[in-house]
């Protein structure tokens, strides 16, 4: 059927599940049509709002049309688009910022209550009722099987070659009935290339043919070239020590600059045969398996480029055997990035002395994304790296601050802060020691001074001595920023 009859079955105070992850594999024609019945309804004094679960970011075809005619009353688990991000931080919408390998399980344990909907992308539709997964697999097999009713979009505009790339593993329970993840490397296939579905839980079939949100990022900047450079000194030092090898052990990384940048930074360093077992396939990772640099990559999702799709579709059989693309709740699941002993390289917003993270907030309550998979794989991880730059807003903000003024990852997940300044590996270390190490070796030359004055000040006057704060100063820094729109003095 038509999108437009499709959508005319979502009623208002429904709770849909939409398939999609960072910006791919999520429905591009519902979403839409949807939107402009909610705007008629809003424009004849009726209220249409729905609840939104996704497996992270979409795309303005699904979070910005439904955010701007004011159509969700609660999203989860992530977002990137700026018009949601804008609903959110009004406080016209609810957002439920969640690790990402929680979405599923919490969902089955009834955590978020029933899938009225679950919205759908899929490449095909089998003879047998399977179905061939997208270009991303997120939650979509928690959302086909929990929902009371599907509706699918089969987008032509998604390359059939993706068929087999895929592994969707139906080995999960509840507990305590739960059964070890038979998986030990990131190659590992542990479960069928197809979704399943009731088919008599299908309500609607809309074919579609549009492209994914192609996102190309910038070329790294020289802060991000320099913080990769720092990582990569790092590496080689415990290569050099014996505690890793010149494969060193399943890469994680975030998306964005920083990340492009140390991927880049491997390959001219003469890494080879690495492995990632992570979230998202970028154009920097393809690049990086099809110089030999990666070997084998495990995700649940791609994030590219149209030059991105453009090369791997060119080269879809080349890629076909070395990535493979699997449920959220697999790629992010705590016990495998343990077990595997992954690498977690993911940015952030600001540190604070001690090595407690803030990934998702400025000045603490302005929401920016989420936290998305960082939690899970730094908290497991072997190795857990924050970067950034040591400011921003052309100085005005500090990356290092004495009190982080949002928390998502505490001191004791974070192993590794890394800026343009230099590397505080922090393992190993007491807060104190901490404290000097990180201002010492990321502060920014204009913060630095103010970090070690707080700092001594606090060591001599704090109510306790081991982790030394002042409360009436320790988030002054961003109280001044509100005021004058500059963290300095």
């Amino acid at each position: 059927m038509s999108a437009e009859a499709a959508a005319a079955l979502i009623k208002p105070g429904m709770t849909v599940a939409m398939s999609g992850f960072t910006g791919a594999g999520y429905p591009k024609a519902v979403p839409q049509a949807l939107a402009v019945q909610m705007e008629t309804a809003h424009a004849a004094g009726d209220s249409f709002k729905i609840k939104v679960l996704t497996g992270a970011s979409t795309a303005p075809e699904l979070d910005g049309v439904l955010a701007k005619v004011g159509g969700m009353e609660l999203r989860l688990p992530y977002m990137s688009d700026p018009a949601l991000r804008k609903r959110i931080n009004d406080g016209d919408l609810d957002y439920m910022d969640i690790h990402l390998s929680h979405v599923a399980q919490h969902t089955w344990f009834g955590f978020y209550g029933g899938i009225n909907i679950a919205i759908v992308e899929v490449v095909g539709i089998r003879e047998d009722g399977s179905l061939i997964p997208s270009s991303s697999v997120g939650n979509n097999k928690t959302w086909l099987d929990m929902a009371d009713a599907v509706i699918l979009e089969v987008n032509k505009q998604q390359s059939e070659l993706m068929e087999g790339m895929h592994d969707v593993y139906y080995g999960t329970a509840l507990p305590p009935h739960r059964k070890p993840v038979q998986l030990t490397a990131p190659e590992d296939r542990i479960g069928q290339p197809y979704l399943d579905v009731d088919v008599d839980k299908v309500i609607a079939v809309v074919e579609t043919d549009a492209p994914d949100r192609l996102s190309a990022f910038a070329a790294p900047d020289e802060a991000s070239n320099q913080i990769a450079q720092h990582l990569l000194d790092f590496l080689d030092g415990e290569i050099k020590t014996g505690r890793l090898t010149d494969k060193l052990l399943p890469l994680q990384s975030g998306v964005g600059n920083i990340a492009n940048a140390v991927l880049a930074g491997l390959s001219r360093g003469g890494y080879r045969g690495l492995k990632a077992y992570t979230e998202v396939i970028q154009d920097g990772m393809l690049e990086l398996i099809k110089d030999g640099t990666i070997e084998f990559a495990s995700a649940t999702s791609f994030s590219l480029s149209e030059a991105g799709i453009e090369e791997f579709n060119r080269n879809v059989d080349f890629y076909r055997s070395r990535i493979l693309l699997r449920t959220q709740e697999i790629s992010n699941h705590p016990e495998l990035i343990r077990r595997l002993g992954c690498i977690a390289l993911n940015g952030m917003i600001e540190a604070d002395i001690y090595g407690n993270v803030n990934s998702t907030h400025v000045v603490g309550s302005h929401v920016m994304n989420g936290i998305g998979g960082s939690g899970d794989f730094a908290r497991n991880g072997y190795l857990g790296a924050f970067m950034s730059p040591s400011t921003a807003k052309g100085g005005k903000i500090s990356g290092i601050v004495p009190m982080a003024s949002h928390v998502d990852h505490t001191e004791h997940d974070t192993m590794l802060i890394i800026t343009e300044q230099g590397l505080a590996d922090m393992r190993g270390l007491a807060p104190k020691q901490r404290a000097r190490l990180v201002t010492e070796k990321c502060a920014h030359p204009d913060y630095k001074p103010m970090l070690e004055d707080y700092f001594e000040r606090a060591s001599r006057e704090s109510y306790g001595k081991h982790t030394p704060h002042l409360m009436g100063e320790a988030l002054s820094w961003h109280q001044r920023y509100i005021e004058t729109g500059d963290m300095r003095l």
